[in-house]
């Protein structure tokens, strides 16, 4: 009773209570307003004057990141001792979110993005070979708004990461008509006869009396690039706020371990004379078929101009910051031990087939970590760190730090209906299991010192709050809302792909 007497009075008397993570302890900490300082996002941060008598081992609960550097987090209400537990609320509680039916119908959605047509219509890209145009409203239009079935390569009816991977509407879409596409053509006939199928990014216009339909034969293929396998393909669109450019996820190629069939000497993530492995940018505004950006930092002999930046494996799913400095996140999908999320700048190298994460990667035994990672490429550039990473549950199956087997990029929320999740990088994983549809929510927060933390958001619904789903994709509406992307199957096979909008309880 004395104790909790005179830690009641300490509360009073000082400011505040916080937990402190250093060197592996988490501890308690008084301290009072003038040792109190704000980051520019708002977070308490401090470094602890007076230590607390008791230590806390159970901070599950508590948003504490285990990070080198001394992290805060200020208690929001009493502290309350009950049975020698201490229990403190956290200053920003994640909310928990509702999955509400938007579309359906759909085999495996991969993209959903604005039509830019002042109505607030989507499109919504599936993976099997159709895109459809949706109603802000939720309502999918029958006759498809373009269809590609017969002008992809033969999908599997099984696992396949081939077919439309990536669809934009051009910013000017009310005045142009115009919208872009990735998809898995049939190989061309100059590629090797060893390889698998060619990448096509293709411009198409709507029909001159009809904005609602896209004219196929308006077709124009901006860029042909052969891949060696059917995995890895990438092929994520978005225009760059800022600049108007289109830039382009490629995979690495496939296979895997960054080596194979067309795969070059130094890993093609690593090769300038390649499009595979990178994010590429090109302005479709000018030239014939499109101009390369001025600025572009790979123009030298030999080097392929349209590499913006270096080093993935496969991005899935890219997206800006509609808000903030309008940063480019590519969550980048591992081998077997790390997932990643980078922000990607002009001229980064983000390290595969080199690294994986934050680590070093031996191609020759992808299941251990080296004992040093590579700091430098081929070329003596200093690698790019991902802003974070998690461990992929095939390498750390016990693991609580491990969300699932495969990365799904998603978008920083800038909508205004859920409080809670403003300016957090909200993704996902895939799966927790390949076999089992067992996708989890997650979101990243950057603090004032630049370091970021991963949390698995709660979900309202059936089992247990389990999505009961695979996570292909995020969208995002004209203003700023999200909507998730799912498929039972792993494969392409039905037709129960649906589209939730994300809202909170």
């Amino acid at each position: 009773m004395f104790v909790m007497l005179l830690f009641v009075w300490l509360s009073l008397r000082f400011d505040g209570f916080y937990i402190v993570r250093g060197g592996g302890i988490n501890t308690g900490c008084l301290i009072n307003s003038s040792a109190l300082h704000l980051s520019p996002d708002g977070e308490p941060r401090i470094l602890c004057r007076f230590s607390f008598i008791m230590q806390i081992n159970d901070t599950r609960n508590m948003n504490i990141k285990p990070l080198s550097r001394i992290q805060t987090f200020r208690n929001s209400a009493a502290v309350m001792l009950t049975a020698g537990l201490l229990a403190v609320t956290a200053k920003a509680e994640l909310p928990t979110l509702t999955l509400k039916p938007f579309a359906e119908g759909f085999t495996s959605p991969i993209a959903l993005t604005p039509l830019n047509d002042g109505k607030g219509s989507l499109l919504v890209a599936d993976q099997a070979g159709t895109i459809y145009l949706v109603t802000s409203g939720g309502i999918v239009r029958g006759q498809p708004f373009l269809s590609l079935s017969h002008r992809l390569t033969k999908l599997n009816l099984g696992f396949d990461e081939r077919g439309i991977l990536g669809v934009a509407a051009h910013p000017d879409f009310k005045e142009n008509g115009k919208i872009y596409v990735t998809y898995a053509a049939p190989l061309r006939s100059s590629a090797s006869s060893e390889w698998n199928h060619t990448t096509h990014v293709s411009e198409f216009t709507t029909m001159k009396d009809d904005g609602e339909r896209i004219d196929l034969e308006s077709e124009k293929i901006l860029l042909q690039y052969d891949q060696p396998y059917f995995n890895h393909n990438g092929g994520s669109l978005a225009f760059g706020p800022t600049d108007g450019f289109l830039y382009i996820a490629s995979g690495d190629g496939g296979n895997g371990n960054g080596k194979g069939i067309g795969h070059s000497e130094i890993g093609n993530s690593q090769d300038l004379i390649n499009l595979l492995g990178k994010i590429l940018r090109i302005d479709v505004n000018h030239g014939d078929p499109y101009a390369i950006p001025s600025d572009n930092p790979f123009q030298g002999e030999g080097h392929r101009k349209e590499i913006f930046a270096l080093g993935l494996r496969n991005p899935w799913r890219i997206s800006f910051d509609r808000g903030g400095d309008h940063q480019l996140f590519v969550a980048d999908i591992g081998q077997n031990l790390f997932e990643e999320v980078n922000i990607v700048t002009k001229g980064a190298n983000y390290g595969w087939n080199l690294r994986e994460g934050m680590h070093g990667f031996n191609p020759d035994k992808p299941r251990q970590v080296p004992d040093e990672s590579p700091e430098k490429d081929i070329r003596g550039v200093s690698f790019t760190d991902p802003i974070f990473e998690y461990k992929n549950k095939n390498g750390f199956r016990n693991d609580s730090d491990a969300f699932g087997i495969s990365v799904t990029g998603g978008y920083v929320y800038r909508g205004e209906k859920i409080e809670g999740l403003k300016g957090r990088y909200v993704f996902a994983d895939w799966s927790r299991n390949w076999a089992i549809p067992d996708g989890v929510l997650l979101a990243a927060s950057v603090n004032g010192s630049g370091e970021w933390s991963v949390q698995a958001l709660d979900v309202e619904g059936p089992s247990n709050g389990k999505i009961g789903a695979y996570i292909t994709a995020f969208g995002e509406d004209d203003e700023g809302e999200l909507y998730l992307l799912t498929n039972v199957s792993n494969g392409l096979m039905n037709m129960k792909g649906k589209v939730y909008k994300i809202t909170s309880k």
